[in-house]
């Protein structure tokens, strides 16, 4: 199974030496968005301090003018609210969805939690409709696991 190979890679980002936390995490991105043919934008948000908002983190994909994201707004916005995964399947027939490109048709956002408290989340954006599969969300559920311990770790 592609994931359980993709699983191993994400635990040897990881557990690198040496690597800052910012580009292991855009090493996650990396690998990810080049191995899973239907991850067309795969990026990283995390509160940002105090505030109810969100900041882009590490990405890998077309270029954002989403850099901060209020909390309630967007799919990643009632991620950060709900504590909850959230699969659109068709971004179009979301009210509360924000247009990053025209191109994508469907998104994926995992948050992330450290010590209970939802700090950030994963964010796929894909080209294709109605990609994501169960399988998707447990493994993006896996990799925001590692990325939280990575977090507590720094």
């Amino acid at each position: 199974m592609m994931f359980d190979t993709l699983k191993a890679k994400v635990e040897t980002i990881v557990l690198q030496q040496n690597t800052t936390l910012e580009d292991k995490l855009l090493e996650i991105c990396t690998l990810l968005e080049a191995n899973i043919s239907h991850y067309d934008w795969v990026g990283f948000y995390f509160k940002n301090g105090d505030k109810n908002e969100l900041k882009l983190g590490p990405y890998v994909g077309e270029p954002t003018d989403h850099e901060i994201i209020p909390f309630g707004k967007g799919i990643c916005g009632q991620v950060a609210v709900s504590n909850e995964n959230f699969v659109v399947p068709d971004v179009a027939a979301q009210d509360n969805y924000i247009a990053c490109s025209i191109t994508v048709k469907a998104e994926i956002v995992i948050p992330i939690f450290v010590n209970g408290e939802n700090i950030g989340q994963i964010d796929i954006d894909s080209s294709t409709a109605d990609p994501f599969t169960e399988a998707d969300e447990r493994f993006l559920e896996f990799v925001c696991s590692k990325v939280s311990e990575l977090l507590q770790a720094s």
